[in-house]
């Protein structure tokens, strides 16, 4: 078993693994109409703060920023087994229909045996019905980061897994009509290195996997031309961001591109890297800018599917959006606003106490046609200026404070798509990074390219 299991579980898409020409019963007009996206993920933090162990969802329009739903609790949780999950994938059927798979684990408890998956049954992702376990093999093994994709010669489904046996991590099959009952456990992957995480897309006619190796920490890329065990051949260089990385995620975007998603769980757990390609059969894929995009807070080894748009709507209404905000620096683009012993800055995501990066941006305190920011983890704290400097202070209702942490929200100064903040009391001024510490200085569009960047945030989730 792989000690940076300990760290981090497993990735993988849904939705792409439907595009395949003529899938029997789930014509592409079907599954082509998708624009928008939806996230499955548990959650952690590097101290664990956030650990939950149910299944968490987002949205996106465009698959890149993503908004948590449910103000980022679980929407279930397992009640058997461990009573945890780890490692969700949410899968169309070729019903339309969605099935989501998961890891029975809750917690660092990789030391035990596990023959079980997690699933449940949901016609939307709005509810979730028919809650079982199925038994994958009978062995002291374990049962690890599922992925689904449906095999059209055998007209089934195949669930792909991590398992240990005999000291070798490999990735093993049960094949399924229903994920009711499954067939015997094959071997699918075992080259002669270690491997951990699979994660399978059909494209044509041609089934691909990624996977991490564990002799060398990378993710790879394999594929085979008739997506049957022990028929894939790697085909791609390594790749890796961080010290440490696991979970390949493989996503087809709406527009017909590709983007593999890798959980880093090193230096520090729970930071999500990405990156793009227009061709998956290509060996090049490019690291993402990670201005561009934002996974969900504390979001670790999940899966992506593409929904439609009246899909987007229903899970919004159901789960609702966020009550808070992030704000995200445009040119330290890991590094998110956070209060630190009541001094606003900006710090490197993830880290602990994570509520300290979460605001209610509500209506200005001195105007309400601006904004202010209260703290999440500090009610009734505001970020406000005090000689410049941002603190964060409780309300004392006074004038001077309520006109102090008032900021009018305007077009972001270095990308008119983001925000800048302009003191509502020294309008001349806007909210700044400086030293990693939040002021507000005189900026405008005129000034420095590197002070309009340090005065830009997005305004995330």
């Amino acid at each position: 078993m792989s000690l940076s299991r300990r760290q981090f579980g497993k990735a993988a898409l849904t939705s792409a693994a439907l595009a395949t020409t003529g899938v029997v019963g789930f014509p592409r007009a079907a599954y082509a109409a998708n624009t928008a996206y939806v996230f499955g993920y548990f959650t952690e933090s590097p101290n664990q703060q956030a650990a939950d162990y149910g299944l968490h969802l987002a949205v996106s329009r465009d698959g890149l920023n993503w908004t948590p739903l449910n103000q980022n609790n679980p929407v279930v949780t397992p009640t058997a087994g461990q009573q945890g999950l780890r490692d969700p994938q949410i899968f169309r059927k070729i019903d339309g229909t969605f099935v989501v798979v998961a890891t029975d684990l809750k917690g660092l408890n990789f030391g035990t045996p596990s023959q079980y998956l997690h699933v449940w049954d949901s016609a939307d992702l709005t509810d979730f019905t028919g809650y079982r376990r199925l038994r994958m093999h009978t062995t002291n093994g374990h049962t690890w980061a599922p992925t689904v994709f449906r095999d059209n010669s055998r007209g089934q489904y195949g669930i792909v897994y991590s398992f240990n046996t005999g000291g070798r991590d490999i990735l093993a099959v049960n094949y399924t009509a229903d994920f009711q009952s499954v067939s015997t456990q094959q071997t699918f992957f075992s080259p002669s290195f270690n491997v951990l995480d699979g994660d399978i897309v059909v494209d044509g006619s041609t089934t691909y996997l990624y996977y991490k190796n564990l002799n060398d920490g990378n993710l790879y890329g394999a594929r085979s031309a008739t997506g049957q065990p022990n028929s894939f051949t790697t085909y791609t260089s390594g790749i890796r961001i961080g010290n440490a990385i696991e979970a390949p995620l493989l996503q087809r975007s709406n527009d017909g591109g590709w983007r593999l998603w890798g959980d880093s769980f090193s230096p520090v757990n729970n930071d999500y890297y990405l990156w793009s390609s227009s061709n998956i059969g290509a060996n090049a894929w490019s690291a993402m800018n990670q201005r561009d995009y934002t996974p969900p807070m504390n979001s670790k080894h999940g899966s992506i599917a593409g929904i439609t748009d009246a899909e987007y709507n229903a899970l919004v209404s159901r789960w609702g959006l966020p009550n808070w905000v992030r704000l995200k620096s445009s040119n330290f683009p890991d590094y998110f606003v956070r209060h630190a012993d009541r001094i606003g800055r900006i710090a490197p995501y993830p880290f602990d106490p994570y509520r300290d990066q979460m605001w209610r941006m509500v209506p200005g305190l001195a105007d309400s046609a601006g904004v202010s920011f209260e703290s999440v983890s500090v009610p009734g704290s505001f970020l406000r200026h005090n000689n410049y400097a941002i603190r964060l202070d409780p309300n004392d209702n006074s004038a001077t404070f309520r006109a102090d942490a008032t900021f009018h929200r305007v077009a972001g100064l270095a990308d008119g798509s983001w925000s800048s903040f302009r003191s509502y009391n020294f309008p001349t001024h806007h909210l700044r990074h400086q030293g990693y510490v939040l002021r507000i200085d005189p900026i405008s569009s005129s000034s420095s390219a590197a002070d309009r960047q340090d005065a830009t945030f997005r305004v995330t989730s």
